[in-house]
């Protein structure tokens, strides 16, 4: 399960490293796609597969309305190849969306990892409804 919250920085050159903890979870070979709330989803490659490609690739190609959505995750999403120091480029497509300039917030979510600006998850953390009335939320999905 991928948990936790870490704070990095982009380098001159748009990389980053993902944790040690979240990476040897993630794999070897992990993607990162663009996601809700103006942040950067981080699969493994078996997640992504396993959440929404065997989904997707399940619907008809008349079904319109889910064209749209299946077009914007998968033409957005990168698979990461780290350097030699464990580093990777973020595409500057993702850092643009994310509005990532210098300083990140990578966050374990259960089964992805989010990559956020500092300002975006500070607003997003500012903005949003108290822990506890967050937490309440949760039984409206069965939880």
């Amino acid at each position: 399960m991928l948990l936790g919250t870490y704070n990095y920085a982009v380098d001159d050159k748009g990389r980053i490293r993902m944790p040690a903890k979240l990476k040897t979870q993630l794999g070897e070979n992990f993607v990162v796609t663009k996601g809700s709330n103006g942040c950067l989803f981080v699969f493994s490659q078996e997640e992504l597969k396993s959440a929404i490609y065997d989904k997707l690739k399940e619907l008809p190609l008349t079904a319109i309305e889910a064209q749209k959505p299946l077009r914007l995750i998968m033409s957005s999403a990168f698979e990461v190849q780290e350097d030699s120091a464990g580093r990777f480029m973020l595409p500057s497509i993702l850092r643009e969306f994310a509005q990532i300039d210098k300083n990140i917030v990578i966050i374990g979510v259960g089964s992805r990892c989010e990559i956020w600006s500092e300002e975006r998850w500070k607003q997003y953390n500012d903005s949003s409804l108290t822990f506890d009335e967050s937490f309440a939320k949760l039984g409206d999905f069965n939880i």
